[in-house]
């Protein structure tokens, strides 16, 4: 079993920085795709961002919305997944989730592609 734990979530002004992480315990390996969703009151879940690894190359996919302001990373050794958040805007607030799958996919995130999930972290922007 897989636990994810999230944390750096808070508020902010429009424009200023956030970086999240997500812990992750149990059963994993740096094979795993791994993703960052949100979700705003009122609206379904979004996929952010996404990363996933092969032998040689890490492959790093992103929502529209959020392509030159997030960076998604990962530091294996510390099986902890990261989100950068620049230049924050007043449309980003929501509860951010990071998610696992063993399973290897590329593109923006779908829900559906994703077996683990932390309980979320809290992102603001006042304008």
């Amino acid at each position: 079993q897989v636990q994810l734990v999230e944390s750096g979530g808070g508020s902010v002004q429009a424009g200023e920085s956030l970086r999240l992480s997500c812990v992750a315990s149990g059963y994993t390996s740096s094979t795993y795709s791994m993703a960052w969703f949100r979700q705003a009151p009122g609206k379904e879940r979004e996929g952010v961002a996404r990363i996933v690894n092969s032998a040689f190359t890490t492959y790093t996919y992103y929502v529209d919305e959020v392509k030159g302001r997030f960076t998604i990373s990962r530091d294996n050794a510390k099986s902890t997944l990261y989100l950068q958040m620049n230049k924050l805007k007043p449309e980003d607030p929501a509860m951010y989730y990071c998610a696992a799958s063993p399973s290897w996919r590329a593109g923006v995130p779908r829900p559906a592609d994703f077996d683990y999930w932390g309980q979320g972290t809290q992102v603001a922007v006042s304008s």
